[in-house]
């Protein structure tokens, strides 16, 4: 039976063993856990932190942007006014150009130069040669006729002198008006690299918070799997504690047996000895009925036995 009560707790023990085990694994993985949701903690706030940087780098941007799209639109107003200035001009200027071609069309007798020449030897041939007065006049005829094809190109002379003042008056508000539009082209460029720049730094935040995001979920799916792991832990304990109770009342039954079964021996180991007793000391009577001498031993023996008889 003791040896069966021995099985039994190693069994128990056996269990707790298992259990134990559990548990510690159980402990492991509620540390990593544990470590775990820290690092997801601690990895998300560093993430977050930075995109509210982000955040606030890009309403800069974005601030400096629209001032700069403020300062497009009043760079135009002030070219288009400039420009508005230079329309009077520049009808001005078609209206001679226009006079200048009408001029063109109506020319004769020659290009100009050939003209001037004419005009210069019929004049000198008028001064200098002595001619009857019906030749005078002919001539005179002729440079009148040259002078008022003359008089053309000394028209177009004139809206061209016109032009050219009227151009020169112009420039300055070209001038103008390109200092404008310089000032609104670099403007409304730096405004698209600003935008640009802004686009981008909007795909990093929204980068960053996708993974911050998923550290967050990963923290909660983490945090999740701790109250399960205290449970288990306490559904082993428990079983443990009871296993224990188990165990000690399994040592007890088996101490009760062994106390038991020490009685049992003590009792046979007993009786075997007063078996021999009674043998030898029946064999110490007779030696004495038959007068034989008896050793120290067999006296204590048989005094012994008187004793117990007494008793």
């Amino acid at each position: 039976m003791t040896e069966q009560k021995t099985i039994e707790i190693a069994a128990v023990n056996q269990q707790i063993e298992a259990i134990n085990k559990r548990i510690g694994t159980l402990k492991e993985d509620l540390n990593k856990t544990h470590e775990d949701i820290k690092t997801f903690i601690e990895q998300r706030d560093q993430l977050n932190t930075k995109a509210q940087a982000l955040r606030q780098e890009i309403g800069e941007i974005k601030k400096e942007r629209d001032q700069l799209n403020v300062n497009v639109k009043n760079l135009k107003v002030q070219r288009d006014e400039v420009r508005k200035q230079m329309a009077p001009f520049i009808e001005e200027i078609k209206t001679h150009s226009q006079r200048i071609r009408d001029l063109k069309e109506k020319r004769s007798g020659g290009n100009r130069q050939e003209l001037q020449k004419a005009f210069e030897a019929l004049e000198f041939k008028i001064a200098t040669t002595s001619m009857d007065l019906q030749d005078e006049k002919r001539l005179i005829d002729q440079v009148k006729e040259i002078e008022t094809h003359l008089s053309i190109y000394k028209k177009m002379d004139q809206h061209s002198k016109k032009i050219s003042a009227i151009k020169t008056e112009l420039k300055v508000f070209q001038d103008k008006a390109d200092v404008f539009h310089n000032a609104l082209t670099e403007n409304a460029k730096k405004s698209q690299e600003l935008h640009a720049m802004m686009l981008s730094k909007f795909e990093e935040m929204n980068k960053i918070r996708e993974e911050a995001t998923n550290l967050h979920l990963k923290f909660l799916m983490a945090k999740e799997k701790i109250k399960p792991m205290h449970e288990e832990i306490g559904r082993c304990l428990e079983q443990r504690n009871k296993l224990f109770g188990v165990r000690q009342g399994q040592y007890a039954e088996r101490q009760k047996q062994m106390e038991a079964t020490k009685i049992e021996n003590e009792k046979v180991k007993k009786a075997k000895e007063q078996e021999i007793k009674e043998k030898l000391g029946s064999a110490v009577r007779e030696k004495l009925q038959r007068g034989e001498k008896l050793d120290w031993r067999e006296f204590q023996l048989l005094a012994g036995d008187e004793t117990e008889t007494e008793d």
